[in-house]
């Protein structure tokens, strides 16, 4: 659980309470993460407290509320030092809803894909342009600092996909426009056998109901 031991890795530095450890790790990881929510913290908190990996002691405090400091222990600290060890491995594969938007926008022709790409270059280049300048206010730190360079270079990496895009499924676009063309030209030859033969049985129709009509 990447959360559990990032708390592990902070209070690798000493120990900490609750507030204390949102702030930093607000601030070691960065913007890109997002905020932490003080109550699933405490929540992580209990988990490794309860699996050895945390003790709590409770600080009574003269000119403020009383508040509980954790500390890590030796098998927390193992824990840590087995899973920051390991190497990630993907295990989602890569579900970008982008790639679904490009399985619609080429099967609706050349023209969808061309939007759908110009559309999503603009949106990846103005990513790209705030992260940097994100870089340059929050280079500071490091960890924040390297966080922010991954992003830069997958968003980079996604353009280039995009800019790809239109050329590469240009074959699947095409395609889709042809198949238009033929389900038009089908539709409308079902529709002139449709109303042909209804005009035949609507003239059959006539003449046999009407008895004057000499033979």
């Amino acid at each position: 659980m990447p959360l559990h031991h990032a708390v592990l890795a902070l209070l690798a530095d000493g120990p900490s309470h609750g507030y204390e450890l949102k702030g930093r790790f607000e601030e070691a990881i960065g913007p890109q993460w997002g905020g932490l929510n003080i109550g699933h913290l405490y929540q992580v908190l209990d988990r490794l407290v309860r699996d050895g990996h945390v003790t709590r002691v409770h600080v009574a405090q003269s000119d403020r509320p009383d508040k509980n400091a954790y500390q890590l222990t030796g098998q927390g600290r193992q824990e840590l030092e087995e899973w920051a060890t390991s190497p990630w491995v993907r295990t989602s594969g890569f579900r970008d809803e982008l790639f679904l938007k490009l399985l619609g926008a080429a099967r609706l022709g050349p023209q969808s894909l061309a939007a759908l790409v110009a559309a999503q270059r603009e949106t990846y280049l103005a990513e790209i342009g705030a992260l940097t300048r994100l870089r340059r206010e929050r280079g500071e730190e490091p960890l924040v600092a390297l966080l922010i360079d991954a992003a830069v270079a997958h968003t980079k990496a996604d353009l280039a996909i995009v800019d790809s895009a239109e050329a590469r499924l240009a074959d699947v676009a095409n395609a889709a426009v042809m198949r238009g063309a033929e389900c038009a030209s089908m539709d409308a030859t079902d529709l002139s056998r449709n109303t042909s033969g209804a005009s035949a049985v609507s003239a059959g129709g006539s003449t046999s109901s009407n008895p004057g009509v000499s033979r």
